[in-house]
């Protein structure tokens, strides 16, 4: 599978009080003190990973569809990275975004 996202492209992201004040759920890479947000290239594999992602307790959230422009806008505003993952959780590419 390639894995390379471009603009233009949709991606699987998990959000927080979908409808509401929405929020993109992220993470944080303890090892490597990093902060991302996951992001799947198909439905059906962000679904397959939902147990994996730690999420908060009591807050509703569902996979929602992203552009990739606006992805990466909303993890450098505020100092994520993406990491493209599948099913599994395994790691498929990861984007750098510049921090503002």
């Amino acid at each position: 599978m390639n894995a390379t996202v471009t603009n233009g492209q949709w991606v699987w992201v998990l959000i927080q009080n979908p409808g509401q004040k929405e929020i993109i759920v992220g993470q944080h890479q303890e090892d490597e003190n990093v902060s991302f947000i996951p992001a799947f290239l198909e439905k059906e594999e962000a679904l397959k990973c939902y147990h994996r992602i730690a999420r908060e307790k009591g807050v509703k959230d569902e996979f929602q569809a992203i552009l990739f422009e606006d992805l990466v806008a909303q993890a450098e505003k505020n100092g994520f990275q993406i990491f493209v993952l599948d099913g599994e959780g395994n790691l498929l590419e990861r984007v750098t975004v510049p921090r503002r």
